[in-house]
Formats: C-alpha cells, sequence, structure tokens
C-alpha cells in the first residue's frame, strides 16, 4: 500500500491555490471554489483541498526537503512567514513551521534515514 493523497479542508480556496502554488505544489486539478488537487515537487503523491469551514489546529502535514534551509529562504524571500526553524528536533529531524491560510499546520522538515529508521524505530521482526 501507498499513500496517494492528503486532503485538508480550506475556506477560501483561492488563498489555499495561492499558498501551495508558492509552497512549490503543482496544480492537477482546478475546481474551484470546491477543489483542488497539486502534485508534489518530488515524488508522486498529490494534495487536495476541499472547500469548507475547517477550523484550523487539528491537521499537520509534513513535507520533505532535501535541502531544509534552502528551501526555507527562499520560501521566505517569496512573502511565506514561517513561525519557527529550521531547527534540530530532539526526535532527529530538521524542521520548520508554517501555517496555511486554513490554519492547517505545515511542517518542512528533512530526517534522513531517521525518517523510516530512527535509533528507536520498532523491531520488524517483533509485536509492537
Amino acid at each position: 500500500m501507498r499513500l496517494n493523497q492528503v486532503t485538508v479542508t480550506m475556506p477560501d480556496l483561492d488563498a489555499g491555490w495561492n499558498f501551495y502554488c508558492a509552497l512549490g505544489l503543482r496544480p492537477v486539478v482546478d475546481a474551484r471554489p470546491r477543489y483542488a488537487r497539486f502534485v508534489c515537487p518530488d515524488g508522486d503523491s498529490t494534495f487536495s483541498l476541499h472547500q469548507g469551514e475547517g477550523g484550523g489546529g487539528g491537521t499537520t502535514v509534513y513535507f520533505e526537503c532535501e535541502k531544509l534551509d534552502e528551501t526555507v529562504g527562499s520560501l521566505s524571500e517569496t512573502g511565506l512567514r514561517f513561525v519557527s526553524g529550521p531547527e534540530d528536533k530532539s526526535w532527529l529531524w530538521r524542521e520548520a513551521e508554517l501555517f496555511d491560510p486554513g490554519g492547517n499546520r505545515i511542517i518542512l522538515y528533512f530526517a534522513g534515514s531517521n525518517r523510516t529508521d530512527p535509533p528507536w524505530r520498532v523491531d520488524q521482526g517483533k509485536p509492537a
């Protein structure tokens, strides 16, 4: 099984469209004002916006970046406002945080091999 897409609720799809385009996602479906879908710049995962009142704060989405510091610097220059980072975390990831126009928490991160193989990984041969 592999993850195809994540969909978040967005009150204003035009604002969400502009935000995720600025973040570097490429639009593949434009059914605004109800729905929009993007493909991530690396790989083939997609990310969707669905019009609705989400209230924000309940969703966190992580986007992996090979060159995190460079990416955050470039995005900051385009006007995206980060609330933290890039900074090293105790779980061995480097992260930067911002919020989309719908209040969804967005984390850009780099984890290297620690993404799927941290030192505390559950042994695949034994039940958790």
